[in-house]
């Protein structure tokens, strides 16, 4: 796994070599990587910009995304994002 968790990207770095994106959670991206065969899990952070917090197996996904929910808000006030959560309660 090439990406350094914790690394700050663009948006379009972060989906880069994606063939599956999907936003899973209100500020939590998950996307397929396959040139290295595993999925990026990121938090938006603003301003087209995407925290790295985990690279993970496909079997691993489902796992790992359940266990960032609940830290989504938390790491974006500590990146300074005070996002819009719209329609979604937290």
């Amino acid at each position: 796994m090439h990406n350094k968790k914790g690394k700050i990207m663009s948006k379009d770095d972060f989906l880069q070599n994606s063939l599956y994106a999907k936003e899973e959670y209100e500020g939590l991206l998950v996307s397929s990587d396959t040139n290295k065969g595993v999925y990026n899990i990121g938090i938006e952070l603003g301003n087209n910009q995407i925290l790295l917090i985990d690279q993970v197996k496909d079997s691993e996904v489902h796992e790992r995304v359940h266990m960032w929910v609940p830290q989504i808000q938390e790491i974006q006030r500590r990146y300074g994002f005070e996002g819009d959560l719209g329609n979604y309660s937290s």
